[in-house]
C-alpha cells in the first residue's frame, strides 16, 4: 500500500479483519498507526520502505474505542495485526518518539508472514 488510508471506530475492526477471508497468499498483516496531531512530527513516515503489509493510520481523537480496547497510551503506537489479532506494538516513549526503525519494524512483517506459512 503506498499512501497511508485513515479509519476510525467505525471502521477499524472490519479494516483489521478484511484480508481473513482471503487465501494464505493474500493474507497480509495489518499495521495501524496510532497518530495524534500534537505529535505530527514524530509520526511515521516511511511506509513506502515496507513490503508484504498493508497500512492504517487512525488519529486518536476519532477511534477513542480502538484506542482504550488496544490500551494506546503515547502516540505514536504501531500495532500489527494477523487475523485481526494484535502480533506486535510499537510504541512511543515519553518522548513521543517511536523506537522502532524500519528494519525492526520489517523483520517483525517477515516474522509473522513466515510464521503463517505450512
Amino acid at each position: 500500500m503506498s499512501a497511508q488510508e485513515w479509519i476510525t471506530d467505525d471502521n477499524f475492526d472490519s479494516k483489521i479483519n478484511e484480508r481473513k477471508a482471503f487465501g494464505d497468499d493474500q493474507n497480509l498483516p495489518v499495521i495501524v498507526e496510532f497518530y495524534a496531531k500534537f505529535n505530527d512530527a514524530n509520526k511515521f513516515n516511511d511506509w513506502d520502505k515496507l513490503e508484504n503489509v498493508i497500512y492504517y493510520r487512525t488519529d486518536i481523537s476519532n477511534s477513542p474505542e480502538a484506542k482504550k480496547k488496544y490500551r494506546v497510551r503515547m502516540a505514536p503506537t504501531l500495532i500489527i495485526f494477523k487475523d485481526g489479532i494484535k502480533e506486535i506494538v510499537f510504541k512511543a516513549g515519553l518522548d513521543l518518539v517511536l523506537p522502532a526503525d524500519v528494519k525492526e519494524i520489517q523483520e517483525s512483517i517477515n516474522e509473522i508472514n513466515n510464521a503463517s506459512k505450512f
